[in-house]
């Protein structure tokens, strides 16, 4: 039996267990399919507050590790593949293994999406990336394109223009998903340029990327761009499928977060003494900052509640 069983060992999860192991909670952490989470596929962090110089991804996520092994936390380096949060107390389960806690932070993070092309994964933190707001930076005077045709190209594409001196949107078809407004506002941009009815056949470099090949889905012509950036703007996944029938969940997988009155658990899930952070219950920010700072309160959340089971 734990008091505090955490799910994910990204920034929302390793600051959630920072607090509960200094509380003197028993904090028993899983680390699911990647130690360390989308961080450790990331290369140069530059925008995380107390690294003057930067760090590497996963140099970060290690220090975040030790951190909270200092203060007694145990870490399991298995994937959790059913809960059951029907009763307390609470049950994970790795295979046909059990384990058992008072209280549950779910902080297993969303997965980008990504096309499927070895190059692309070849290439991963050598010139693509899926956070246009992480590694945007780094392309400061050069040439990138953004795949995708819904909110999130439109967006990332305006964010990399403010570095690059061209931003190109590659969509496979002529129509799109994203609002009009923003639409528009991509459109508009003199730094951006649209391709319709293109698909990428492989990113193309050897040691970093410089080019991308295309493929016209109309008349099959092939054809290659020249670039250093390309950024993949079709979505992430919340990591929350085996929770489906046991907490609230948005129709796109995101864990709903109870709407409390002020002052009261803000991390809280529908099911009481469930408690969510991190990627997995947030679309929109997607930073490893915001992502520590929820983890923090789902940390204070949890241990106010089970102060009061005690009560």
């Amino acid at each position: 039996m734990h008091d505090i069983i955490i799910l994910g060992t990204g920034p929302a999860g390793y600051t959630a267990a920072l607090y509960t192991s200094r509380a003197f909670l028993k904090t028993l952490m899983f680390s699911g399919p990647e130690l360390g989470g989308q961080l450790t596929t990331t290369t140069d962090v530059e925008n995380y507050p107390g690294f003057d110089k930067g760090i590497q991804g996963p140099e970060m996520m290690e220090v975040f590790k030790k951190q909270v092994e200092r203060f007694g936390t145990e870490i399991i380096l298995e994937t959790i593949t059913r809960v059951d949060f029907s009763q307390r107390p609470f049950k994970v389960f790795t295979g046909d293994k059990e384990y058992q806690a008072k209280s549950v932070i779910i902080a297993t993070g969303a997965a980008a999406k990504y096309l499927g092309l070895p190059s692309e994964q070849k290439f991963m933190g050598k010139g693509v990336s899926a956070c246009a707001t992480c590694d945007g930076f780094f392309f400061k005077g050069k040439e990138v394109v953004v795949v995708g045709g819904g909110d999130t190209a439109m967006e990332e594409a305006t964010f990399l223009a403010h570095f690059a001196t061209k931003v190109t949107i590659i969509h496979r078809r002529n129509e799109f998903r994203a609002s009009p407004i923003m639409l528009k506002k991509a459109q508009n941009h003199p730094q951006i340029s649209i391709l319709t009815n293109k698909t990428v056949e492989e990113v193309l470099g050897d040691t970093s990327v410089t080019g991308v090949r295309l493929k016209d889905t109309v008349s099959g012509a092939v054809s290659e761009l020249s670039i250093k950036g390309f950024f993949l703007g079709i979505g992430h996944t919340p990591s929350t499928a085996f929770l489906k029938g046991q907490i609230g969940l948005d129709e796109k997988g995101y864990v709903k977060i109870k709407e409390n009155p002020i002052l009261a658990a803000q991390t809280e899930t529908s099911v009481r003494g469930i408690f969510a952070a991190g990627d997995c219950v947030d679309p929109r920010y997607r930073q490893a900052i915001v992502a520590a700072g929820q983890g923090c309160e789902a940390a204070m959340d949890a241990q106010k509640w089970l102060e009061e089971q005690q009560h």
